[in-house]
């Protein structure tokens, strides 16, 4: 099977599945200019997943919009340094259900079963290429170069008004923000660093290295997570002199909660489960972090350059002599640039487009009171969110504001577990994302649509009693 026999087979199945049959929604009209149904913020995974989702539903008057250049969103050829996908490759995720979608479908197609079968883990770089053939085939609608700066309600009741960088604002009915990992919050280099070093000598791992440029560098690496050994392998690979990862426990993280959610059952019902059990399953989520793979902690052990320190908090950094200084409770280390794999804070209040509404977002410190000494500050800074992924209000007062904005990122970890930002849970995400999207739709016009339902005269039947009578042979 060639690629264009796989698209010509996908057509024929979208077909059967009667993909992309007529709109029902209620068309808007705003002074302003067009009103979309649905605007994605977004073209990763999740963004191009959830405009797909959406055309099942039939809505399709919705825009994908994303601040990178057409085939660089997301963090796969930009900032993720693995080679191979953590996730098991047998997971499938975006394809919603349709074979002929998948990424195996994908695969076998140029490259055969026999490939597919000796293929261990997903190339990073090829579920780029996936993503990219997802979103051509299935002619998506996303707009590149376009960032979002500020989301403010308009004057208009049901209508978002969506700052840009550049550009005239646009205008929707509905707000999904696809935003990935950092999306809910931000990356978070440690303060005692940043005010110590100038920004050329350190950066998050999240942000542009250019580890090439560093070559014959000695490079110290902060974090016990994936995160720190896919960097250091990547650097050593660029031909730093040396990287070397501190990790404050005295041994790394062993289990990947991910693995046993996947075979429970957990990931598609954890929404089912009360408060007080996400609260407590999200505590012990965050307490193990990601281990890294096992064929990326061999690669990096492989490389001569490679050292691990267990048991090694940074107590202190400091530029001295033109060199970087970090101090351990075991000595002193020298290095000529530091990468921060220190992960990320999830709180509305640091994303700058909610600025003007992230007051008014509930929160799980605002919804649920955990028994006496099981607070956790990280889950309360948590958005609370609705069933469908939606925003909701911290007081009545505040509902019609948020109304139609939802949070299909990082950020919806504690209330639909591992999900939106998750390929081991987008593949139940994503439907009841579009479910609640739509649902909220056609609510909002329930009175237009009942009016019409009830004024519908168009007559299906034509056959008359008695018949005309008819010659018999």
């Amino acid at each position: 099977m060639s690629l264009a026999h796989l698209e010509r087979t996908l057509a024929h199945d979208l077909q059967c599945l009667a993909h992309g049959g007529d709109a029902w929604v209620q068309p808007r009209v705003h002074p302003g200019g067009h009103v979309y149904d649905v605007i994605i913020v977004g073209a990763g995974q999740s963004g191009l997943g959830a405009a797909f989702a959406l055309q099942r539903e039939r809505v399709h008057n919705v825009l994908v919009i994303d601040e990178n250049p057409a085939g660089q969103e997301g963090p796969w050829v930009t900032y993720a340094r693995m080679q191979t996908l953590r996730t098991p490759k047998h997971i499938t995720s975006i394809d919603l259900g349709v074979p002929s979608l998948t990424f195996r479908a994908w695969w076998e197609a140029q490259y055969g079963s026999a490939a597919w079968d000796a293929l261990d883990k997903i190339p990073r770089a090829r579920w780029m290429d996936y993503l990219r053939w997802y979103r051509t085939t299935l002619r998506l609608p996303v707009r590149n170069a376009t960032r979002l700066v500020r989301v403010e309600p308009d004057l208009a009741p049901g209508i978002h008004r969506l700052h840009l960088a550049m550009g005239a604002p646009l205008l929707t009915r509905k707000l999904i923000l696809a935003t990935g990992i950092q999306g809910g919050g931000q990356w978070v280099v440690p303060e005692w660093i940043s005010r110590a070093l100038p920004a050329h000598r350190y950066a998050h791992t999240s942000g542009h290295i250019d580890f090439a440029a560093l070559a014959g560098k000695r490079v110290g690496i902060l974090g016990g997570g994936a995160s720190a050994f896919d960097n250091a392998c990547f650097a050593l690979e660029q031909g730093v002199a040396s990287a070397e990862v501190f990790v404050r426990r005295s041994e790394l993280p062993r289990i990947n909660p991910f693995r046993h959610m996947e075979q429970a059952g957990i990931i598609p019902r954890f929404l089912a489960l009360p408060d007080a059990d996400k609260y407590r399953m999200m505590a012990s989520f965050f307490a193990h972090n990601q281990p890294p793979t096992n064929d990326t902690f061999q690669r990096a052990c492989a490389h001569a350059g490679f050292a691990l320190h267990l048991g090694a908090p940074w107590l202190d950094v400091a530029e001295r002599d033109g060199e970087i200084v970090v101090r351990t409770p075991q000595r002193e280390n020298r290095f000529d640039f530091l990468a921060i794999a220190t992960g990320l804070v999830t709180d509305p209040r640091l994303r700058p487009e909610l600025a003007a509404l992230s007051g008014r977002i509930a929160c799980w410190g605002d919804r649920y009171r955990p028994p006496p000494g099981q607070a956790n500050p990280v889950l309360d800074a948590h958005p609370y969110l609705g069933p469908g992924f939606e925003l909701l209000p911290r007081t009545p007062d505040d509902a019609a504001l948020l109304h139609g904005l939802f949070a299909f990122n990082y950020s919806a970890l504690i209330n639909h577990g591992p999900s939106a930002a998750a390929l081991s849970g987008l593949k139940v995400a994503l439907p009841r994302l579009a479910r609640a999207v739509a649902d909220q739709l056609f609510l909002d016009d329930r009175q237009a649509i009942v009016d019409q339902y009830l004024a519908y005269d168009q007559p299906e039947f034509i056959g008359q009693w008695p018949q005309r009578t008819q010659a018999v042979a």
